[in-house]
């Protein structure tokens, strides 16, 4: 519907001209003398120009754009350049150039338009550049140019979209870190290590009287019946640095800083000499499983950068479909920016697996945690799960403050 008010417009316009030029001609003809002549002559110019603009093709314009970088953070500034050439130099009093914004960068600030009015007459080469600041996280394609041009009446208008596509993509900003294992505790004594102690029950060191919580498994029944006492075997004990992240695709109005925390953790667990991996999943469901290296990072970082909150399924249950699918071992970091009962239940049926949990609760800058987020927090805590609320700033240099 809209394309055929457009049309119509168009020929609206180009009758009007035409019956304006012939309004006036036959006027000067019929009543003769010098104000009638006057005014035919006064408008033929601008009649004659009317008519240029209507025959000169757009099409003689080649469009080429340049953007200032080939990747991009977060907040960082766009700047695209559009060059136009032509090889007939019809003068054209005005001429509309505008760069097509898809829908998530038309927010941007610009500190210089993407939409712009020249006046080029009769020059050959014309080159303007635009500027959007803060570009937004995220996959992003600038589609095409617009060119608009007409006469000085506004009777003839010309309109061309050059389609001319262009992908880039914008990663996640992210502050350099320092990531620490903290210690676990159980109900049953404590550990004080910052490292997971495993047991390999692959090699057995040696036999020990039973304690309560040992498994049934472990009873060495050849040394129970020597000492006449239940002994249990002795494991050799390991140490587990591998860490395993969840974040939560889910609608969240601190998704963005779940999304910078990631990739922050990512890097800084990396650095401390752990392998880490990540469950993602959304309409899309990604698993990189637990591994070092840079490459690792590139490949967790592309992902960041694509990802939306547009997961159906609620957080708790991918904590549960997942979880199963990975050793006990791990360390295993739930990034969210919202705390609801379905979640916490879940964790509190996971701890009594004594597996290392950890939920990093996400929040912009300025949000207070709310009572039913902090009812929430101390439950988790009496399970022995490790709960700490983030808050992402972003002064001169981005970092990021932890608040347990």
């Amino acid at each position: 519907m809209k394309a055929f008010f457009q049309k119509a417009k168009k020929i609206w316009k180009l009758v009007s001209f035409l019956l304006l030029v012939v309004t006036t001609f036959v006027y000067a003809m019929f009543q003769g003398g010098f104000v009638s002549w006057f005014l035919f002559v006064s408008f033929l110019p601008f009649a004659l120009y009317a008519f240029f603009i209507l025959v000169y093709p757009l099409k003689d314009f080649e469009v080429s754009r340049t953007i200032n970088q080939e990747k991009y953070r977060a907040g960082d500034r766009l700047i695209g350049t559009i060059t136009l050439r032509r090889t007939v130099p019809v003068p054209l009093a005005y001429l509309l150039v505008e760069e097509i914004l898809p829908n998530d960068l038309l927010f941007c600030q610009q500190t210089k338009q993407a939409k712009r009015i020249l006046f080029p007459w009769f020059k050959s080469t014309i080159t303007i550049q635009y500027a959007l600041d803060r570009v937004p996280r995220g996959e992003h394609t600038l589609t095409g140019i617009r060119l608009v041009t007409g006469d000085f009446l506004g009777l003839i208008e010309k309109e061309r979209t050059i389609e001319l596509e262009q992908h880039f993509l914008v990663y996640p900003s992210y502050a350099d870190m320092t990531y620490r294992q903290h210690e676990n505790k159980f109900d049953q004594g404590s550990t004080s290590s910052k490292m997971k102690m495993v047991r390999d029950t692959s090699m057995t060191v040696g036999v020990r009287e039973y304690q309560p919580g040992d498994r049934f498994s472990w009873i060495d029944w050849k040394a129970t019946a020597r000492r006449n006492d239940i002994m249990t075997k002795e494991f050799e004990q390991q140490q587990s640095h591998d860490v395993m992240l969840f974040i939560d695709r889910s609608q969240s109005a601190s998704f963005e800083s779940a999304v910078s925390y990631s990739a922050a953790m990512t890097k800084a667990i990396l650095k401390y000499g752990s392998q880490v991996g990540l469950v993602s999943v959304g309409e899309d469901r990604s698993v990189y499983s637990l591994r070092s290296g840079e490459e690792q990072f590139a490949g967790i970082y592309y992902h960041l950068a694509k990802i939306q909150p547009n997961s159906k399924r609620d957080f708790s249950k991918v904590i549960e479909m997942e979880i199963g699918k990975f050793q006990p071992t791990v360390t295993f970091i739930f990034i969210t920016g919202k705390l609801n009962r379905s979640m916490v239940e879940s964790l509190e049926k996971l701890s009594t697996r004594h597996l290392h949990l950890e939920v990093h609760l996400t929040k912009d800058e300025g949000v207070r945690l709310t009572k039913e987020e902090l009812s929430y927090m101390d439950l988790l805590k009496r399970r022995n799960i490790l709960i700490k609320t983030v808050y992402p700033t972003m002064p001169k240099s981005p970092i990021i403050s932890e608040v347990s």
